[in-house]
């Protein structure tokens, strides 16, 4: 009889029992959502996977959620991604970052790294083209004839500041020969240079000193002509729909754990020396106001 009993209770609470088991199988699904991370790309498509699946791999540790890198076609589908939410944590330049951040309300730039406060670009030549150093605006008008390209549409370091910078010295684009170019990222850039197809070209710095130190760049073909001054540039911006899911501290938790990497530490050293940086600092939204002002100046932001 006991046993006929325990059967029937054992009935009566089998639907309970499931529903706590749905119930819990929900609850971790939400938990383990991920953290989709995303760049800007302004190299080649093979680097940035490395580079990102590096730190994905160490937000994943420290911030006890999955943390997924998706790539992007171009800089204008990461804006989207970052607008329509696909994207959570994405490393931007600066014109991107203040783009998809006038789009999100409540999106916040929380970390940079160390050069970014004080970021360049470079004006690359082919030799064969005869250009020599820019030392002061007046020397900018020998570019007048020659033909030039920019990196992305989209780039600050490749487009924004390089064309800023060029009306500064009062050259016009209608003053190259032909229409400018645009090649979609820094590496085309050096490579365009490299091979000719453009006299000069507007490069990432950072990106240029990489390839030279990689021995990728012929420096018998191409030189640095000019170094532009400085401005603020790259950084990670966040989407505030991570602390709905996440809770209302994420936020910090992202950017404290980009400020815990440690160049002293191997691991953390092999992630920081993939991104070019010697650490991550802290930033915000108001760093980027001169780029907000270029940006509207020329047509980018409206």
């Amino acid at each position: 009889m006991s046993k006929f009993r325990s059967a029937i209770c054992l009935l009566l609470l089998l639907p309970f029992l499931l529903s706590a088991c749905a119930n819990k199988e929900a609850a971790t699904s939400v938990q383990v959502q991920p953290l989709v991370t995303g760049a800007i790309p302004d190299q080649d498509p093979q680097k940035l996977q490395r580079q990102y699946s590096k730190l994905g791999a160490y937000l994943e540790k420290e911030l006890g959620v999955p943390v997924e890198y998706r790539p992007v076609v171009d800089y204008t589908a990461a804006v989207t991604g970052f607008k329509v939410g696909d994207l959570d944590l994405v490393w931007f330049g600066g014109l991107t970052g203040v783009q998809a951040r006038l789009q999100v309300k409540g999106a916040e730039a929380i970390a940079q790294r160390d050069v970014d406060a004080k970021f360049h670009s470079v004006f690359i030549a082919n030799k064969n083209s005869g250009l020599k150093q820019i030392k002061n605006n007046p020397d900018f008008q020998e570019l007048k004839g020659h033909t030039f390209t920019f990196g992305s549409e989209s780039s600050t370091s490749g487009r924004l500041m390089p064309q800023y910078f060029l009306q500064q010295a009062g050259i016009k684009l209608n003053d190259f020969k032909g229409e400018v170019g645009f090649s979609g990222d820094h590496d085309k850039t050096i490579k365009l240079v490299e091979a000719g197809s453009y006299d000069v070209g507007a490069v990432n710095e950072k990106i240029w000193l990489k390839r030279l130190a990689a021995k990728e760049v012929n420096v018998n073909k191409v030189a640095v002509i000019w170094r532009s001054p400085a401005y603020y540039d790259y950084h990670w911006v966040i989407n505030p729909q991570v602390k709905q899911r996440y809770g209302a501290d994420f936020v910090s938790k992202v950017q404290t754990a980009l400020l815990k990497l440690d160049p002293n530490v191997p691991e953390h050293k092999e992630i920081l020396d993939l991104l070019d940086a010697n650490k991550f600092v802290a930033t915000q939204n108001s760093n980027y106001s001169q780029i907000e002002k270029v940006g509207r100046e020329i047509g980018k932001i409206k």
